[in-house]
């Protein structure tokens, strides 16, 4: 039941568009040179006294910026550490429009939109079949679409002796930090044990097998999630019937007694979070991770607020309590690591891949706005696919997902069918349907002022050599589908405002209100060990983030 509530919309009308998908990038850098920076722009090479030996970037899947401020007051280890002593951005977003698990990972430590890294959608993120996994346990899976470089080529241009470890729940959330990088990245497969594909080895290293061996997930066979505190320290209504689709909205929530399922369904429950940190803390101590004779860079993916998010949405009791887990987690990470090196050492990050919007049912409607709804443009699509099979044409040719609409240009023309024809008529078409705010030609996007934030972030989102005519918004607050409670992907600021903190001995504490991009985080992590992005970037040094 559980794996059939987290599953995301199937990506397989995209399978096609992969092959184009990977295509090197052409002159695309014009795409958002209003906001693009060189590496060497700003940058501010740290003391080499003071330089991190390790630097540890942590995002969080579906993590909104309020979530800090909501349960604040609760908070009682790594978040509360954080607040207290980083540098926080209060007001800083994954600016591009596409905002998916892959392309927000692939942005945060390239320091680049997905214009530019490539990494569009999930569906066509890292599943590669030439990339099986070891040992099986889901499709394989690379970084073969990924474009350009990260963080850890930037570390290694100066030092080969740098190295990384990457590891998630999901395959995309340890995969795109490191771009197309072969180092140590390591994700939960469906067996229970955490894996590779491999682009990146032939065998899993012995620390990963012992790891593996513990047989964890399954332990929690039968185990109950109950609340973290007691009932009154929660203000949500516990029972509310659009969480869950209706199935299971209250607590407690128990993995099945199978030990099968329970190894399945475990991603859904916070214990993965607390899994992750342990593998990523075994890892660190097996590698040496920061105590080699350059920076190293961990980068650890934490999911399991994406998956309560999707199940309960966002005003939940059920995510409150995946907060205050979540706070011991990050907690448990950062002591840990204290533990087996230096404190001084070491500098923190903490962002996310997407916020997430309050589900349409639970939303009040604007003054004067139609009210926030949920919204399925697939007749629309189907009655255009059929017209274009009546030309002669593949229909396969012509398919609308996650917002875009892809064609197949050589397919359709030989057919005799203008595509911008067929664009412009998608375009009215899209407009007439309830919730639809406004549907724009990429071509038009790419040239308009990007002082409208929605062009801006439309822009940022697909590189102009994409197959994609069309993307179409939503009026704010509505969503595509109805395969999960909590919905994300929308340019609107509920799903791009998340945290963006910074926490260290380097790092100089406060509170900085103005706005920023996520893509400015990698080059300041860069700037703390004394490095510089080796390409053209979106993003810029936080100078008021470093002492």
């Amino acid at each position: 039941m559980l794996a059939r509530s987290l599953r995301i919309r199937s990506a397989h009308g995209l399978r096609r568009w992969s092959a184009l998908a990977a295509l090197p990038l052409a002159a695309c850098a014009q795409a958002s040179s209003q906001s693009a920076t060189t590496a060497s722009g700003g940058s501010r090479p740290a003391n080499s006294a003071a330089s991190p030996r390790l630097i540890v970037a942590i995002t969080v899947d579906q993590m909104r910026y309020d979530y800090l401020e909501r349960f604040a007051s609760q908070y009682q280890s790594g978040l509360a550490r954080l607040i207290k002593n980083g540098a926080i951005y209060t007001n800083a977003y994954q600016d591009h429009a596409n905002t998916e698990t892959a392309p927000g990972h692939a942005t945060v430590l390239s320091g680049r939109e997905p214009y530019s890294t490539g990494i569009v959608l999930n569906g066509i993120g890292v599943p590669d079949s030439r990339a099986p996994l070891i040992g099986g346990g889901g499709p394989g899976a690379s970084p073969f679409r990924f474009r350009g470089t990260a963080l850890i080529d930037w570390m290694k241009a100066k030092d080969r002796r740098s190295r990384a470890l990457s590891v998630s729940r999901k395959d995309r959330g340890a995969i795109l930090p490191i771009g197309r990088a072969k180092e140590s990245v390591f994700w939960y497969a469906s067996n229970g044990n955490f894996t590779t594909s491999t682009y990146y080895a032939d065998t899993l290293p012995a620390w990963v097998r012992r790891f593996n061996d513990r047989h964890v997930p399954q332990s929690y066979a039968g185990r109950a999630w109950e609340p973290l505190l007691p009932v009154s320290a929660y203000p949500e209504p516990d029972t509310v019937s659009v969480e869950d689709l209706g199935r299971e909205p209250a607590f407690p929530h128990v993995l099945s007694a199978d030990a099968a399922i329970a190894t399945r369904d475990f991603i859904g429950f916070p214990w993965m979070d607390d899994l992750t940190v342990a593998f990523a803390l075994d890892g660190v101590n097996a590698m040496r991770l920061g105590a080699g004779p350059a920076p190293d860079l961990l980068s650890v993916s934490l999911s399991t607020t994406d998956a309560v998010g999707h199940r309960f949405g966002m005003a939940s009791r059920e995510m409150h309590d995946q907060m205050l887990r979540l706070d011991r987690a990050i907690g448990t990470l950062i002591d840990s690591l204290y533990k087996l090196r230096d404190s001084s050492t070491i500098v923190f990050s903490l962002t996310a891949d997407h916020a997430v919007t309050l589900p349409p049912e639970l939303a009040k409607a604007e003054p004067g706005a139609m009210p926030p709804m949920r919204v399925d443009l697939s007749d629309v699509a189907k009655t255009f696919k059929v017209a274009i099979a009546a030309r002669g044409a593949d229909s396969n040719a012509f398919d609308f997902e996650d917002a875009m609409l892809f064609a197949d240009k050589e397919s359709l023309e030989k057919k005799g069918i203008k595509l911008d024809s067929l664009a412009r008529a998608f375009v009215d078409a899209a407009k007439r349907e309830p919730g639809v705010y406004r549907a724009d030609l990429l071509q038009t996007i790419l040239k308009a002022d990007t002082s409208d934030f929605i062009v801006r972030r439309w822009r940022h989102a697909v590189p102009p050599d994409y197959p994609v005519l069309v993307v179409v918004t939503l009026n704010h607050g509505s969503v595509w589908g109805s395969y999960a409670t909590g919905i994300h992907g929308s340019p609107w600021d509920d799903d791009g405002h998340v945290p963006l903190v910074f926490y260290g001995p380097t790092i100089a504490p406060g509170r900085h209100g103005e706005f920023e991009a996520v893509t400015s985080l990698a080059p300041t992590l860069a700037s703390l060990i004394g490095v510089s992005p080796t390409e053209r970037i979106d993003g810029h040094v936080l100078t008021s983030a470093i002492r």
